[in-house]
């Protein structure tokens, strides 16, 4: 970056433009992975100009990075894509914060929380030093050159509000004159003058920022992990003992007092005398609380204890793992409970992301109690830095609305080929059932679309439920005839292209739907003469 500070800014201020072309009033789509990778290409050109490899270890941050870039073209679910975009800011971060050393699998949590800290301290200041030191090591005929140049700059600074002062007096004095003035000012648009400031301030921002993660990687990436934690241990073995010796023998008591209760399952339903959403919500929230924040306080306690002898190690270790023995227990009653609930009344966004979150939650606290168990305790952060990941790339890879769509519909076909094996049972059959929910579907972004034109042209479906998901189809066709702006490249998103496409598909089907609009909410009319709001007001 020395070597050539001119070319150096000049692509720094080249990438915060692209961020403006690429992202200003777009949707996000195939932008945010041609933007990461321009980032990342720019930054090892020129570190690797400096003659600044790239550590190993480093480059496989690249392999996440690139499919949480790639999740945000392939997905529209809104949790997925704000988690996918969390994630790229994060691992970019790691890039830069060790493309020289690669040591982020060693970092513990204060390790990465400083990191990040300095990293950000070097996007604000790193820029203006390595301003001072290129000027300060400029040959003699740079300078002149400069000082040739400052003179210009300060001179346009000047000439241009006279300009537009006396430019002002002159339209006033002659119409002729400001006739042409404006259809000169047309052509760059000058009604627009605030948001193209506002536009090169943010660009210009985005510059230097990025020139401040550059340097970074390329000054101060080659730390190594701290060996000892930044948080010393002061809490006495005695005292930590107590909290988890406490804690366990609690958790041990309710369970063993609840262990019918936990997993009576269906049964319990009518010997306690609730209905299905009362047992599946009953305490439901709490045991994932005390889950979570039991693997909180088991990392806490382990960060801040003495354990000076093997003995007190062994012991720590002992109840750490019987503590998270007993709350995966309350986990699994927990689960069940999900389950329950989404037999029950099927599944929506939240029960699915709390249902993937469960499972990534029960197999980062074991993860966690083996390293406290094994004295890898240091492996903890990079732990749950793999548990999240884990936890979006799943999201991704289930495709979330139309997992709900898929899994509702086959809920709604078994229970229907229930109904008529056993006629005779059919209301028993229905009890605590809930029918399929097709309004919900209308919440659901475009990755539901093709599940739906399958769900709507399978004939194990009963003709009415069929029905309402084409209702429901209708009503996104008659969004998008709606929309007259057409999608910029920019915004370009594999789910929309397949969401259009399996519209098109059933075209002539959907044409039986009739939407009107003269009213809100738009309400469809299917072929058997019901109508159907466009609209819903749904709360998980």
């Amino acid at each position: 970056m020395k070597t050539n500070p001119n070319r150096f800014w000049l692509f720094v201020i080249l990438l915060g433009w692209a961020f403006d072309f690429l992202f200003w009033e777009k949707t996000l789509g195939i932008n945010v992975f041609l933007w990461t990778a321009l980032c990342l290409a720019v930054g090892i050109y020129f570190l690797q100009t400096d003659k600044l490899r790239l550590a190993r270890r480093a480059g496989l941050s690249l392999f996440p990075l690139a499919f949480f870039a790639a999740s945000v073209f392939f997905r529209r679910e809104p949790m997925t894509i704000f988690l996918s975009v969390l994630l790229i800011i994060f691992l970019m971060g790691v890039f830069a914060l060790t493309y020289l050393g690669g040591n982020w699998m060693q970092y513990r949590i204060s390790d990465y929380l400083i990191r990040y800290l300095s990293l950000i301290g070097s996007m604000i200041a790193r820029p203006l030093k390595f301003i001072a030191e290129v000027k300060r090591d400029q040959p003699p005929q740079d300078e002149k050159r400069d000082a040739a140049f400052w003179p210009i700059l300060r001179g346009l600074v000047i000439a241009l509000p006279l300009i537009m002062i006396f430019s002002a007096l002159l339209s006033s004095a002659d119409p002729i004159f400001a006739k042409r003035l404006e259809s000169f000012m047309k052509v760059f648009q000058i009604e627009n003058l605030p948001e193209y400031l506002f536009r090169l301030a943010y660009i210009l921002i985005f510059a230097y920022a990025i020139a401040g993660a550059f340097l970074h990687a390329g000054q101060k990436s080659d730390d190594q992990a701290n060996e000892k934690s930044l948080i010393q241990p002061f809490l006495g073995f005695t005292e930590s003992a107590i909290v988890l010796g406490s804690l366990t023998l609690l958790f041990a008591a309710f369970v063993v007092v609840q262990f019918q209760y936990f997993f009576g399952g269906q049964a319990n339903i009518t010997l306690e005398g609730y209905t299905y959403s009362e047992y599946a919500r009953r305490g439901f929230g709490e045991l994932v609380t005390v889950a979570f924040f039991c693997l909180l306080t088991l990392i806490g306690l382990g960060s801040v204890t003495k354990r000076e002898t093997e003995i007190r190690r062994r012991i720590f270790s002992t109840f750490g793992v019987v503590l998270v023995g007993l709350a995966i227990v309350m986990q699994v009653s927990a689960f069940q409970r999900l389950v329950l609930y989404e037999n029950a009344y099927g599944f929506s966004r939240l029960r699915t992301y709390t249902h993937v979150f469960m499972l990534w939650l029960a197999a980062l606290m074991i993860v966690v109690a083996a390293l406290e168990f094994l004295k890898k305790e240091r492996a903890i952060g990079f732990a749950l830095v793999i548990a999240s990941m884990g936890f979006v790339a799943s999201l991704s890879l289930l495709n979330v609305d139309a997992f709900i769509v898929r899994q509702n519909i086959q809920r709604e076909i078994k229970g229907y080929a229930e109904v008529v094996d056993d006629q005779n049972n059919a209301q028993n059959t229905r009890d605590g059932r809930a029918e399929l929910d097709t309004q919900y579907f209308l919440e659901l972004s475009d990755d539901a679309v093709p599940a739906l034109a399958d769900g709507f042209q399978n004939n194990a479906l009963p003709a009415s439920i069929r029905e309402r998901i084409g209702a429901a189809l209708a009503c996104q066709r008659y969004d998008r005839e709606q929309d007259e702006h057409a999608l910029p490249w920019q915004g370009f998103n594999l789910s929309v292209f397949n969401a259009d496409r399996a519209l098109a598909g059933i075209e002539s089907e959907l044409k039986a739907y009739k939407v009107t609009d003269t009213d809100y909410p738009l309400t469809v009319t299917t072929p058997s003469g019901e109508e159907i709001s466009c609209w819903t007001n749904y709360y998980d």
